[in-house]
């Protein structure tokens, strides 16, 4: 049964610590965040990472080398022991991992209809044919020059928008069993290894002592859990 406990149950132990990680949303580039919560032989584990921690580039992936850096990637952020090395006498094992490249942007796949725009003008024009040609052309090419200006702002404002607020992120969760965790004192960091633009990782930590928090960077990769 410890096994089915989610990550976010086991979080919600320590308030503290949950809101603490809320904060981590900021996205720092080369900051990345791990969770660990150890309930008896369950441990569970929740990172995030900016993409360009993980793969070099935060935008969507456009070209094929993109797709195929994002897709090796997600593969190897789902072997989390070769990621973050647990002490062999802990006798860790993988039960559950998955990993997925979200985005930041709240704009991503929302489309704008403008043909329904363009319907209700046409419609709207069909029902005075009687007005005058010319004035109607004037002001339906007057309302065009005013739609294109428009149009122009708008994209650039969304161009710039997607370039400040267009970010991925990788989101991995795992869930192990130990048979010894009264071993479980130290974490070897091999992930700044493979992944080389990481430069820290913001861990927080809860158990049955309650929460605690670090920081484990590029030059110091071993963190001592003190237990």
């Amino acid at each position: 049964m410890k096994q089915t406990l989610s990550i976010l149950a086991l979080l919600a132990a320590a308030p503290a610590l949950a809101e603490s990680t809320r904060q981590l949303d900021a996205h720092e580039h080369g900051v990345g965040a791990l969770n660990i919560a150890i309930d008896n032989t369950t441990v569970a584990m929740e990172l995030k990472a900016p993409g360009a921690d993980i793969v070099g580039f935060e935008y969507a992936a456009k070209s094929e080398k993109d797709r195929a850096a994002v897709k090796a990637a997600l593969k190897t952020l789902e072997a989390p022991l070769a990621l973050f090395k647990l002490p062999e006498a802990a006798g860790c094992a993988v039960t559950m991992a998955k990993a997925e490249l979200e985005t930041e942007d709240g704009h991503e796949g929302h489309d704008h209809d403008d043909h329904g725009h363009d319907d209700h003008d046409k419609e709207h024009h069909d029902e005075h044919a009687h007005d005058d040609h010319d004035t109607e052309h004037h002001d339906e090419h007057a309302h065009d020059e005013h739609d294109t200006e428009h149009h122009d702002e708008h994209a650039h404002d969304d161009h710039e928008h997607g370039e400040m607020a267009s970010h991925t992120e990788f989101h991995a969760e795992y869930m192990l069993t130990c048979d010894n965790p009264d071993a479980l004192n130290s974490v070897t960091f091999a992930y700044f290894e493979t992944f080389p633009n990481a430069k820290e990782v913001e861990v927080k930590m809860i158990t049955a002592n309650g929460a605690i928090a670090f920081e484990v960077e590029r030059d110091a990769p071993v963190l001592d859990l003190g237990r």
